[in-house]
């Protein structure tokens, strides 16, 4: 199935299939353990440092063998969510928060972000109802014309994120096998797949890509950052949520589709968003701000000149 575009320049975009690894077999885990449990405080000492490339395989690993002692499914969003710490962490793998602090990373799946002597704690059955709760009233909301994403628990807006969006053209992709209509679809769902280890390929041509070239002309390899699958009106169409390598293109209308976001903000976007977390996906022209001062966007893919119900009740 196709699916869109995380962009590698100013002249090309690529796409990524699913990659993700089975989950280590538990004895395995047991095996060559490279955590220790605090049974008194239920926390886990990271025994030596984890890197983004074998962050999931980790925290994985974990999951499988504290399942068995905890009174509810122990999943990794649960654990994750539970230790906020660990999402701060992966946000500073950010290549441009990096360069602010004059710091040039070329391959970000070499980072450190679990050090050796870290403390995960093991949510408790009360934090874990809580957090589940809260799963269940998380909606992703995204306008299109105004390029937001926003993240609400029940109506109280937690986060807002800049995006970028699909192009108002059509283009044929090889990846797809047709032409395709590149703006990004509205409606409601939920997100129903996460991609955490991508390969990324121009939908253009099919070619796979390694590197990407940053706002700054600087070449690096691409993140290892989770890429979200929304089905939206009961149709998967391609279009992802993820990072893009350019933030310069925030803003814009300006993927094969997909809604792009800043690295950090997508590492905190996929954990507010496990697996069925409902999305809307509109197109409002006229938005009011927290003081009740109303503002008309542009049309960016000009439906109000040509078929104004496709804006209406989306």
């Amino acid at each position: 199935m196709f699916v869109s575009s995380l962009t590698l320049s100013n002249d090309f975009n690529v796409c990524c299939k699913k990659n993700n690894n089975a989950a280590l077999l538990k004895k395995d885990i047991v095996s060559k353990p490279i955590f220790q449990q605090n049974v008194k405080t239920n926390s886990i000492l990271v025994g030596k440092n984890i890197t983004v490339g074998n962050y999931f395989q980790y925290i994985d690993s974990l999951v499988i063998k504290y399942d068995s002692i905890t009174p509810y499914k122990l999943t990794e969003h649960l654990l994750v969510r539970s230790n906020p710490w660990i999402i701060d962490t992966l946000q500073n793998t950010d290549y441009y928060r990096m360069i602010v602090k004059d710091s040039f990373v070329y391959d970000q799946k070499k980072m450190i972000v679990l050090p050796k002597g870290a403390l995960i704690f093991i949510p408790d059955s009360m934090k874990a109802e809580k957090l589940l709760k809260s799963f269940n009233h998380t909606l992703i909301d995204i306008n299109i014309p105004e390029f937001k994403l926003r993240i609400y628990e029940d109506s109280t807006q937690l986060y807002e994120f800049p995006v970028r969006v699909g192009r108002n053209e059509k283009k044929y992709l090889a990846m797809a096998g047709r032409t395709m209509d590149l703006r990004t679809k509205t409606g409601k769902g939920t997100i129903v797949s996460h991609v955490k280890t991508p390969d990324y390929y121009n939908p253009v041509d099919g070619k796979r890509y390694y590197t990407t070239r940053r706002d700054d002309q600087k070449v690096t390899r691409l993140p290892q950052i989770p890429f979200l699958e929304p089905e939206i009106n009961g149709m998967r169409h391609g279009q992802l949520i993820h990072p893009t390598t350019n933030p310069v293109t925030l803003g814009k209308a300006y993927s094969n589709g997909c809604i792009g976001t800043k690295e950090a903000d997508a590492w905190v976007i996929y954990y507010y968003a496990p697996i069925g977390t409902k999305i809307h996906i509109r197109y409002d022209l006229q938005v009011t701000d927290s003081v009740k001062h109303t503002t008309l966007l542009k049309d960016i893919y000009g439906y109000s000149k040509k078929d104004k119900t496709l804006i209406i009740n989306n």
